[in-house]
């Protein structure tokens, strides 16, 4: 699956923090919420995002190396890599998904 390391703060915390996501080509993130803004620098592959409560992949948007998105607040989305990808989240936490179909929670199974 995917790995996670954090580079500065403590995303449980109400504080500025910067985590890096690597995802296997393939790897899906079903949608989900955050409490705070999410902040998402592609460093390697293509990192695809799409908003919305139902996982489409018609309707991802790919994101290429270099690219910045920002997701506001408590709005659905959901992602796809191809490629080895890796990104970048930076934002204020807690850094919390909160999954729109518990049953996709990775955490859970």
């Amino acid at each position: 699956g995917a790995e996670m390391a954090v580079l500065q703060g403590d995303p449980s915390k109400a504080d500025e923090f910067t985590v890096r996501l690597r995802m296997p080509n393939g790897y899906k993130i079903a949608p989900h919420t955050h409490p705070t803004v999410e902040n998402v620098t592609v460093l390697k592959g293509t990192f695809f995002a799409g908003m919305g409560e139902q996982f489409s992949e018609a309707n991802l948007k790919a994101f290429q190396r270099d690219a910045f998105a920002s997701i506001p607040a408590n709005h659905a989305h959901y992602a796809m890599a191809r490629g080895q990808t890796i990104v970048q989240v930076h934002g204020l936490g807690p850094f919390v998904l909160t999954y729109v179909n518990p049953a996709d929670d990775p955490t859970k199974k």
